[in-house]
């Protein structure tokens, strides 16, 4: 009893292995799908699928959408997107959006956008539904100095025809911003740009900033303007202060100078005195020399002493009646 059973169960098992090998090879319910759905596909076209690595479902799939919405387009447009590793899904989605919507766009053109990296289909909903982008607070400076704080908001349509190779919203972005860099520099003050802020919005549009790009600017709306530093000055605050410490630092070098200068000088004076003195000592020798050689007398010799003691003592008497010198205050001699 027990071995038909075994037989049976090894039976059951083997057809449920050789069913799903076979159904996966052979993807019927997918192929009945698709002829439901008038799409002419062979179950032969479905395998050879199979064999290069493309998953069925991927490709009959949009296709049916592609049928039912009469695009008319062909499996082996389909599987080349696919091989080329683009989003077969999100293009025919694209391509039935643009068609409700009345917009040019072609398979090739759908498929090259998917491929350089762009959401097709974003950018066929951003043709139908602008989008707003907003910018980043930008500073700007006045001719006055004042600082003025600006924020935009940008409301972009996307032009299919440059998704492919065109600039995306960080160029947008950059772009307003040197326009309202501009435009608030050439502001003689920032009174007239608080007053008509739509001055910055009629000055980026007139630029034409979104040549290039995979946008077309509709609107540049300012959003907010406020008052920032006096930048001009806290510049001439800074340039004051540097002019300060380069005039220290000159009169710091003059000053330096002098000192060396004196120092000098008094090194002069004395290597002077130096010289003096030994001068001086030579007078002795002269005067030994001259008593030697009968050429001055004891007398003349005594005559100089004395007057040498009697200007010692003038010089003596003047320094103690001389307050300058920290003498005492003495009544001079009669």
């Amino acid at each position: 009893m027990a071995s038909p059973i075994v037989s049976i169960i090894f039976i059951v098992v083997v057809a449920i292995i050789v069913l799903s090998v076979f159904f996966s090879f052979f993807p019927l319910a997918l192929w009945i799908s698709a002829v439901a759905s008038g799409v002419r596909v062979g179950i032969i076209t479905l395998v050879a699928m199979r064999l290069r690595r493309v998953t069925p479902s991927r490709i009959v799939n949009p296709q049916i959408k592609a049928h039912k919405a009469g695009l008319g387009l062909n499996l082996n447009q389909l599987e080349s997107h696919y091989l080329a590793g683009g989003n077969v899904d999100r293009v025919v989605n694209a391509l039935i959006a643009a068609q409700r919507a009345n917009i040019p766009l072609e398979f090739e053109r759908a498929a090259a956008i998917d491929l350089a990296g762009r959401d097709v289909l974003q950018a066929v909903q951003m043709s139908v539904n602008p989008k707003v982008i907003e910018t980043p607070i930008v500073a700007a400076v006045a001719k006055d100095g004042i600082e003025v704080r600006v924020k935009a908001r940008v409301t972009v349509r996307a032009n299919i025809d440059r998704l492919v190779g065109g600039a995306g919203e960080e160029t947008i972005i950059a772009r307003v911003g040197e326009g309202i860099v501009t435009t608030v520099g050439s502001s003689d003050s920032h009174k007239q740009v608080l007053e008509n802020p739509d001055l910055i919005s009629r000055t980026v549009l007139q630029k034409g900033l979104d040549s290039g790009t995979a946008f077309e600017i509709l609107s540049i709306d300012i959003a907010d303007v406020d008052v920032g530093k006096n930048i001009g000055a806290m510049l001439q605050t800074e340039q004051a202060e540097a002019d300060k410490r380069i005039a220290q630092a000159k009169a710091e070098e003059r000053r330096a100078m002098a000192v060396a200068q004196e120092q000098e000088m008094k090194a002069k004076v004395i290597e002077m005195r130096a010289r003096v003195v030994e001068s001086e000592s030579d007078v002795p020798l002269a005067m030994a020399e001259a008593l030697r050689n009968g050429q001055m007398g004891v007398m003349d010799y005594m005559n100089l002493k004395n007057i040498e003691a009697d200007t010692q003592m003038r010089g003596s008497l003047g320094k103690a009646n001389d307050p300058n010198q920290g003498g005492n205050d003495q009544q001079p001699l009669k």
